[in-house]
């Protein structure tokens, strides 16, 4: 069996998707009990069974998980930029995966857990998922924050060689409807234009980039679950590989390259309204990310990466217009 905790969620529903398409139906998925908007996320997907997370790490803590399990995919985290009750995310995001991972010590189960290119902060020690550079990152805020205090206490462990962490860039793609103010800015991009006709985006305070010219390395939740499942202790290329690597593109495109096609997929013109970073996220606001991916690469992860004129098109025509999630 093969434990995806935040099975409901945008990524883990992503994995259960792919697993399923590799033939494999023997899966638990962890989760709060899902919202409507959620439950759709696993309609269409085959699994064994549900538990609820506090249930669930209950078991794990009393060592009374009695099936056999080759890999766990945890995903399951408080995932809001902008949460900052730190007591609560070092709960739900530190200690329970702290408890999940010795677990899995302690029964010889493959560990692939999620960090987040949240840690990297304004990018001024780079995008290099290099150990020697991980210590001296800062996050911009607490969720940031809470992902590097996981990521610092693998490596003071000397875990490295034997768990997966993946640092996610901007993940984008179908099964995010559920997320609110979380969702991608794709997934914002459409409903505003079929709404409003136009697209609001951020206005640059910095000198050396002019608004819209932000960048961000996009990755389409379809190449993102490939690298992810990669690892997989049966059926990844990659299952004897561990370490902590990045999850991007390798590409930095523009807010407005995102814009633009977004604008191409709908058949618009484009159509920009320009407004303020809002006041309690300007000091959070990151200008510029870019995974450096050599280390995946190298690991033997060869497969193309959508770019992301194609992702995009992908998204919105096969299934935001569609009113479609993943799906077998």
């Amino acid at each position: 069996m093969k434990i995806i905790t935040g099975g409901a969620g945008f990524i883990g529903s992503a994995i259960c998707w792919h697993l399923n398409k590799s033939g494999y139906n023997d899966i638990l998925i962890v989760d709060d009990e899902p919202t409507d908007a959620k439950q759709k996320n696993l309609n269409n997907l085959k699994y064994s069974d549900f538990i609820q997370k506090e249930e669930f790490i209950n078991k794990i803590n009393k060592a009374a998980v009695n099936f056999k399990v080759s890999s766990v995919y945890h995903m399951g985290a408080c995932s809001s930029t902008t949460e900052t009750n730190m007591d609560f995310l070092n709960e739900n995001n530190v200690e329970y995966s702290k408890s999940l991972g010795k677990w899995c010590l302690n029964y010889n189960v493959k560990y692939i857990y999620a960090s987040s290119a949240a840690t990297y902060g304004d990018g001024s020690n780079g995008f290099d998922d290099d150990y020697i550079i991980i210590p001296k990152l800062k996050p911009l805020n607490k969720y940031g924050l809470s992902k590097q205090l996981f990521d610092m206490w693998v490596l003071e462990n000397k875990l490295e060689n034997k768990f997966v962490g993946l640092k996610y860039f901007n993940v984008f793609g179908p099964n995010e409807n559920h997320k609110g103010d979380m969702r991608s800015m794709v997934n914002k991009a459409y409903t505003q234009i079929n709404e409003t006709g136009k697209l609001k985006l951020f206005r640059s305070l910095k000198p050396e980039y002019k608004d819209g010219e932000q960048l961000r390395d996009f990755i389409y939740i379809k190449d993102a679950v490939e690298m992810t499942v990669f690892f997989d202790s049966d059926l990844g290329k990659g299952k004897d590989k561990s370490g902590i690597y990045n999850i991007g593109s390798g590409t930095a495109s523009t807010w407005l390259d995102a814009a633009r096609a977004v604008f191409n997929a709908l058949g618009k013109e484009i159509n920009i309204e320009w407004i303020d970073i809002p006041e309690n996220i300007r000091n959070q606001y990151q200008y510029y990310s870019k995974a450096n991916i050599n280390k995946l690469r190298s690991a033997g992860f060869d497969d193309p990466i959508m770019n992301l004129d194609v992702a995009i098109n992908d998204y919105i025509k096969n299934y935001l217009m569609k009113g479609y999630y993943l799906t077998l």
